[in-house]
């Protein structure tokens, strides 16, 4: 005897989840967009090779912007015929997308900061003009970080807590490019390079990170062991389930999809078992971001 059900909860959710991801993503379209053209003139005009590096950082953050706001417009759609899970693999999709970029943004700036070290007669004296246009980057995207942060804990959206952390890595890249252009000003030309070269690390072990885990998501990554150990727990404490084995999880965004068998007395009615398994699902439901379980009943 198996059930099999889809999560209501999550579609009364969706439309809550698709007007929070449009709206911070637009908040961070419109900061983005400011700060690149404000950086790369900046950058160009005071000679500050850091600044210019955390101008095309945050142009790159348009794009991962119109990543999500893709990913979510997809991703709400309805199941068919060809995806009877759902859509919500594009979430996970669009993560990985968001972490090739960073990796991709990072290795340039470590390619054109090298250059730079190796021929430091190259490097010019930085304007003054350039830190404080550093200073406001970092002030914009430090509020940045924390706005989206909190929109994606609300909604329960990784995608969402993805790029919000990569505002955060917008604000520490900016708060060393303000070092490097404060050690240049004071006579330390090196620093400015040293401070993209820095950046760019920052930004490709970030960005290996989140395409690393994307990609794993996509490879029916099961949930962590201590949420495993919550659902056994869970599933164990409902009335009538004697034991239970062969509990799967997989991670379909961030939803769980729920495979398990129930070990339940064998001597009571097929209506009495399956009442058993509905209750050990119902609990589920409750307690974690469940998009669809499949029990089986084995009568012991």
């Amino acid at each position: 005897m198996e059930s099999d059900k889809s999560l209501s909860e999550d579609e009364e959710q969706t439309p809550e989840r698709v007007k929070a991801t449009r709206q911070s993503t637009l908040v961070s379209v419109v900061v983005n967009l400011l700060l690149s053209i404000g950086q790369v003139v900046t950058g160009l005009l005071s000679g500050s090779q850091g600044l210019i590096a955390d101008g095309i950082h945050s142009l790159s953050d348009l794009v991962a912007d119109f990543v999500v706001l893709f990913a979510a417009h997809h991703s709400r759609k309805e199941a068919d015929e060809d995806h009877p899970y759902g859509h919500h693999r594009y979430e996970n999709a669009a993560s990985l997308a968001l972490g090739l970029l960073l990796l991709v943004v990072g290795l340039g700036m470590l390619w054109a900061a090298a250059e730079k070290l190796a021929m430091p007669e190259t490097i010019p004296k930085v304007h003054i003009a350039a830190l404080w246009v550093a200073l406001i980057a970092l002030t914009a995207k430090e509020g940045l970080f924390r706005y989206m942060l909190r929109v994606g804990e609300r909604v329960r959206s990784s995608m969402l807590i993805a790029n919000a952390w990569h505002a955060r890595s917008d604000a520490a890249s900016s708060l060393v490019v303000a070092g490097g252009i404060v050690g240049n000003v004071l006579g330390y030309p090196l620093l400015d390079p040293v401070a993209a070269l820095v950046v760019g690390l920052m930004i490709a072990k970030m960005g290996f990170g989140f395409a690393w885990d994307a990609l794993h998501d996509l490879m029916d990554r099961g949930v962590d062991a201590e949420t495993l150990r919550g659902m056994r727990a869970m599933l164990l404490d409902t009335p009538g389930v004697q034991g239970l084995h062969a509990l799967r999880t997989r991670k379909m965004a961030d939803l769980i999809v729920v495979d398990v068998h129930l070990e339940i007395d064998g001597g009571i009615t097929v209506r009495e078992g399956h009442n058993i398994a509905d209750e050990a699902e119902r609990r589920l439901r409750a307690g974690f971001p469940i998009l669809n379980v499949m029990t089986h009943v084995d009568p012991v």
